[in-house]
């Protein structure tokens, strides 16, 4: 049955997706994770199928697609290799959003068809050791001087920064006003003064390096302030909505996955002289499961759906992140139980996605950042 939220373009990129995932990302995915290595190669290859430049304007390169477009590809590649949707989320989302909202067009010019066409990265810089959930509580500073500001500050926990071209910098520059009082800064990684912390060795999604970004003395002329002085943190904030839906998405990829893994196993596992899955308690969990991922499902496509018509939807996609993340947890740790000393197994893809998903109800605001800003649409 066709899903009222989708149409015939959006089955068709879609199918694209699946078959790519199938075919390209499924036979290197334990390789990624065990190497902790994803092949330029294979960003190339994302690229030229435009999987990086589905929401970027048609003008920079990308085919301009709206966010149940993205939501059809994060969704498929995630089922075979998560570590494969951070590019393209980076892509879509965390390091082209800022810039699409509020850059300059000579921004726009310069940065978005490299991240389109798979040859340049930019990290997305806000998170800090002592500002993670609590965002506007940020230290690094950026001083006006000149013609120029200075910046200092360590970002932590920031994906691609060794990899990266420019880092989306988020900085007090009127400290006194609190959340009021931040800046973006769109920063050449190369600048003297900028430099990447040690290698983070992950629990999941090894694909993809991740690192402290650390800022002394910075000096960035005021021409590379994303938008108006003081109002970085709204950017930010509408930055992480369509981040979150990505996110979102991803987690109903992953928990497919391990729902087909259950299944499969479970048919032919053969315990007490019948399959596993015709015990009735074992047929009750994988019930379970299906329902809550197609509940999560509902969310996921009814956020995007929103977006795409132009709704406002912070609360829809915080509610779409807060239960797919949590279901999606669910689903997993469910499938390698099912599993038994199998799942525990290296050599079983379920004991990779349940590393891949854990981090899920953290990054990208946490299940309990989700539930304030749910709670405060609710309260207002």
């Amino acid at each position: 049955m066709a899903s009222p939220f989708f149409n015939e373009d959006h089955e068709g990129i879609r199918d694209m997706a699946r078959d790519f995932a199938n075919k390209t990302l499924a036979p290197l995915a334990a390789d990624i994770d065990k190497n902790e290595e994803f092949p330029m190669e294979v960003v190339r290859q994302m690229a030229d199928m435009g999987f990086l430049g589905i929401k970027i304007p048609e003008e920079y390169g990308g085919l301009g697609l709206d966010m149940r477009s993205y939501v059809c590809v994060m969704e498929e590649i995630a089922r075979k290799c998560a570590t494969a949707t951070l590019f393209i989320s980076s892509a879509n989302s965390l390091s082209t959003a800022p810039i699409v909202l509020n850059g300059t067009e000579e921004m726009k010019e310069q940065c978005l068809p490299g991240v389109v066409g798979g040859e340049e990265f930019i990290a997305f810089g806000l998170t800090e050791p002592n500002a993670g959930s609590d965002a506007a509580s940020l230290t690094t500073k950026a001083v006006e001087d000149g013609d120029d500001y200075i910046l200092n500050g360590r970002k932590c926990f920031i994906t691609m920064a060794p990899i990266s071209k420019y880092c989306i910098i988020y900085a007090k520059t009127s400290p006194d006003k609190g959340a009021k009082g931040i800046s973006c800064f769109l920063v050449d990684m190369s600048l003297p003064g900028v430099s990447c912390g040690r290698h983070e060795e992950k629990m999941g999604q090894r694909g993809v390096p991740v690192s402290d970004v650390l800022l002394e003395d910075v000096r960035v002329p005021k021409s590379c302030m994303i938008g108006e002085k003081d109002m970085g943190f709204i950017n930010a904030m509408k930055t992480l909505s369509v981040g979150r839906i990505g996110v979102a998405s991803m987690c109903l990829g992953i928990a497919a996955e391990a729902i087909a893994l259950a299944v499969e196993h479970t048919k032919n596992r053969v315990q007490f002289g019948k399959p596993l899955c015709k015990h009735q308690a074992i047929a009750f969990m994988l019930a379970e499961m299906e329902t809550k991922l197609n509940a999560a499902r509902g969310l996921v496509y009814n956020a995007a759906w929103l977006m795409d018509n132009g709704v406002k939807a912070d609360k829809e996609a915080s509610m779409a992140k807060f239960y797919a993340a949590e279901s999606a947890i669910d689903i997993v740790s469910k499938s390698l139980q099912l599993h038994g000393g199998y799942g525990y197994s290296r050599e079983y893809a379920i004991e990779r996605l349940y590393r891949d998903v854990r981090i899920c109800n953290i990054y990208e605001g946490s299940s309990q950042v989700q539930q304030i800003v749910i709670s405060g649409a609710m309260l207002k």
